[in-house]
């Protein structure tokens, strides 16, 4: 019988679909990455979906965040993301977490509740501690390195952390990984030599603790789908059948 899954039941059979519908994914940062990781998860027919993001929609995200529209400013990020999932699939089950993932916050979170993690914050510390407590929980984790600052969408790999090359969050996640003990994990990220942001203060939202990268409508969008196609290919077994051929 048709449904809205039913091209995606072409490619991936009942079976497939069926273990989509049960499972619950965790998706950490609803950004410009984050964001299109969810649609994409939504509109494979994923099940459950747990939403952590504290941030809410800004006139700067218009740019990248397919959450982020005129009709949406204001709204904190979970929120306008939970909209859009329940209005492509009614049935799904969204939980939101207006929550700044910190170490310190991470008690908050049961990892072992969840079939999958997707990272998709910004901070080292935040990134470190997921990591930890996903190979704590026996969680498969995917971890997105930095899409700020880049123009190329093609440059984008999946690869483990410690085979990566030429991103600056990498090289500092591999030292502080090892440091953790933690050996493996699985990551999307480009090879790309980041720009430098043009230094015009009119438009450019500095802080002193950092200056805020420049971001595309194509470069993020592209690292979250390519976050989502491997949640995907894990979830129903694709990437075996795949390693068999």
């Amino acid at each position: 019988m048709l449904n809205e899954f039913s091209r995606t039941q072409l490619l991936l059979g009942q079976a497939g679909m069926e273990a989509l519908a049960k499972a619950r994914v965790a998706v950490f940062g609803i950004g410009g990455v984050g964001g299109y990781t969810v649609e994409a998860l939504a509109r494979s027919g994923v099940g459950t979906l747990d939403l952590i993001d504290n941030d809410k929609v800004s006139l700067t995200n218009l740019n990248r965040q397919i959450i982020a529209t005129h009709s949406s400013l204001g709204q904190y990020k979970v929120d306008a993301a939970k909209a859009r999932i329940l209005d492509i699939n009614p049935k799904a089950v969204v939980n939101t977490y207006k929550t700044f993932y910190t170490p310190e916050t991470a008690d908050q979170f049961d990892f072992t509740q969840y079939d999958y993690v997707v990272d998709a914050i910004d901070t080292v510390t935040g990134k470190l501690q997921l990591a930890v407590q996903a190979q704590q929980a026996g969680v498969p984790i995917l971890s997105c390195m930095g899409a700020g600052n880049k123009l190329d969408p093609t440059a984008f790999e999946v690869t483990d952390i410690y085979k990566t090359t030429m991103c600056p969050l990498a090289r500092v996640m591999r030292k502080e990984l090892k440091k953790r003990g933690i050996q493996k994990l699985k990551v999307v990220y480009s090879k790309e030599q980041a720009l430098t942001p043009i230094d015009d203060p009119s438009i450019s939202e500095c802080t002193q603790r950092r200056q805020i990268p420049g971001s595309t409508a194509f470069v993020p969008a592209v690292a979250g789908l390519i976050a989502a196609g491997e949640v995907i290919k894990d979830l129903t077994g694709r990437h075996e059948t795949e390693a068999k051929i």
